[in-house]
Formats: structure tokens, sequence, C-alpha cells
């Protein structure tokens, strides 16, 4: 149900308090809970140690401006690299297009993070919070290197989360700061900006994560509060059967609803599974929100877990993975 950020590198006693509610489902790390590798991996086993129910460790490392955990990592260039190679070489951009996306996932679930919400699936059309984390302008060039992006995350054992539902690549405001609306039509929309996600959903993408952007000629909400985009759209039309993650109750754009327990209740009744709070000052009144609530989402949890991982060390003795560092990190070389 609730997806907490966290202070620091350790759990403090409060936070071990908050993994132990039920209606805790997760933790999202951050910059600020990383000093290294060995340390993030302490601290990732001291999370599952909380409680025996099973938990979400999540991040976002999608490489470019957006990588969390750097030292000891590869230091992976945006999406946007890869869909500027596409122009010149499409059959190339594909293949590292999956590189990227293993080597990524490898490397989290190497250190026991389960998901990396990736990849960004918006069109790259200028949106201040987007900019280079998404691949293309073009929806057909995005939908194939995602595709491409979703192959290789499975490889490595790690499920797909696209972002962000239906599409914040063709809006200016960034909704960390702003509300963003988009005024279009459903019908320009879907021909655009939600071929990506329809297209990835049908290779049965595991999760989605809905935008905080306003669509008017669809839905006065915000879609990430809307019921028209999550029940009639997204698990309607487009026959999503996997899990539905908010965007963070804490930014600007979704402040629209109210208090944070407020949004948080408007999130799940709009359909969401998963609402991260990712500024832990937040996640008190959170609680406070859900604390009647049925959390039986245990499977849903399960569903998302990390099913392969490797050791460190067995993943550094990978001969293929030194091969894919120099062609995916080559990638920024070349721009």
């Amino acid at each position: 149900m609730l997806i907490v950020g966290i202070g620091g590198t350790t759990l403090a006693p409060r936070e071990r308090d908050w993994l132990a509610r039920e209606q805790v489902s997760g933790v999202i790390l951050f910059t600020r809970n990383f000093e290294s590798r060995e340390q993030v991996t302490r601290l990732v086993d001291e999370i599952r140690a909380a409680r025996e129910a099973p938990l979400l460790v999540t991040v976002d490392q999608e490489g470019g401006p957006v990588q969390r955990f750097r030292d000891g990592f590869t230091r992976l260039p945006p999406l946007a690299r890869i869909g500027e190679l596409h122009a010149r070489d499409a059959r190339r951009a594909v293949a590292l297009a999956e590189e990227h996306a293993w080597l990524m996932a490898t490397e989290m679930r190497a250190v026991g993070v389960d998901l990396s919400f990736a990849p960004v699936v918006d069109l790259k059309r200028g949106n201040r919070a987007i900019g280079d984390r998404a691949f293309d302008a073009d929806p057909d060039v995005t939908s194939e290197l995602a595709l491409a992006y979703l192959r290789g995350m499975r490889i490595a054992g790690m499920a797909a989360t696209l972002k962000h539902f239906p599409g914040h690549g063709s809006v200016l405001e960034d909704t960390h700061f702003a509300e963003a609306v988009d005024p279009r039509s459903y019908e320009q929309i879907e021909a655009e900006d939600l071929r990506p996600f329809r297209d990835a959903i049908q290779q049965g993408a595991e999760a989605v994560m809905v935008a905080h952007v306003r669509y008017p000629l669809v839905d006065e909400l915000p879609a990430g509060y809307s019921r028209r985009w999550i029940d009639d759209i997204l698990r309607g039309e487009l026959v999503f059967r996997g899990a539905v993650f908010a965007d963070d109750v804490g930014m600007a754009a979704a402040h629209s609803a109210g208090s944070v327990a407020a949004r948080v209740a408007a999130h799940l009744d709009a359909g969401c599974d998963f609402v991260p709070v990712c500024d832990p000052s937040l996640v008190p009144e959170a609680l406070s929100a859900v604390e009647a609530r049925d959390s039986s989402n245990e499977s849903l949890v399960m569903r998302l877990q990390g099913y392969v991982g490797n050791t460190w060390e067995a993943l550094v003795e990978n001969s293929q993975r030194q091969q894919f560092i120099e062609r995916v990190t080559a990638l920024d070389v070349a721009a």
C-alpha cells in the first residue's frame, strides 16, 4: 500500500516501527540513503529483517540525471543517448537499450533491490522533469526501445515499471514544482503518448506509475487520482493486470487533493495499489490515512520482488558485463 522513504543510511527506530505496519509495502531509497555499495547492501538486509512479511525495496536508478547510487556502480547514460543513436543505427540502439537495462537491473539485484522504477516511456518533447530521461519524441521509436529495455530487465530478474502513464512528456511543467495540464483530446493522447504504454503492456509489463498530470478533456482530476484513467482506460481498454503505482505524494502537482492523508486516500480510491511517500516527514500522516484500510496486497508485492540475483562478486566475474559496460558508457562519449 505505502512505499515509504527513510532518512539515512541505517534504519532509525521509528522507521523500523513503520516497516512493521502491514500497510507499508516497501521502501524507496535515495542518494541520502547511499554511502557505498557495501553500506547500501547492509541497509537492504536491515530493511528485509524488519519483518517476516515480504517488503519491496525500490529505487530510481534510470541513469543520466536520475541515478541514486553512483560510486561503485556503472555510470549509466540517460535514455536519450540511445534514442539519438537510433536515428543513425536502429539495430545497435535496440541492442544497447537491452544491455543498458541488463546492467542497471543486475547491479540493483546484486545489492538486493527489487525494483528500479524504469523505464521512462514518456515522449521526449521538452518536459522540464523528463528531458533526457526519455528515449525519443517519436512514439514508434520510444516503443521499440522500451520493449528492448523490458527484455533486458527481465533477463536480469527485475519487473518493469512503465512511467509516467498516460504520458508526461508532452507538457512543459515539472510536476515536482507545479501543476501540469495537457489540453489535448483523448484521441491525440492515444495516438501518440499512449502507444509505448500500450505496446509494453501487451508484452506483459508488470507495473505502471501514474502521472500527476491533468488531462481535462479526459478527466478534470490528475491521472493518479482518476478512476477514468486507472480503471476505465488502463485496466479496461488497455487490459493491464499488473501493479499501479502513484507518483510521489509530496510533489507539488499532487497537492490538489488536499492534505497528505487526503492525497493518499485519493490515490487508493482511484485504483492505485501502491502510494510512494518519499519524504520521511510525511510518513506518519500517510500512515494515519491507511490504518483502517485492508492491506491485502502481499501477493502483489511477491509478484514484483526480484527473482534472480547474483552476488556482486559473481557479477564482476561475468565477462559479458564488461562488454556491456564498454558499449553502453561509450554512448555518452559519442553524444
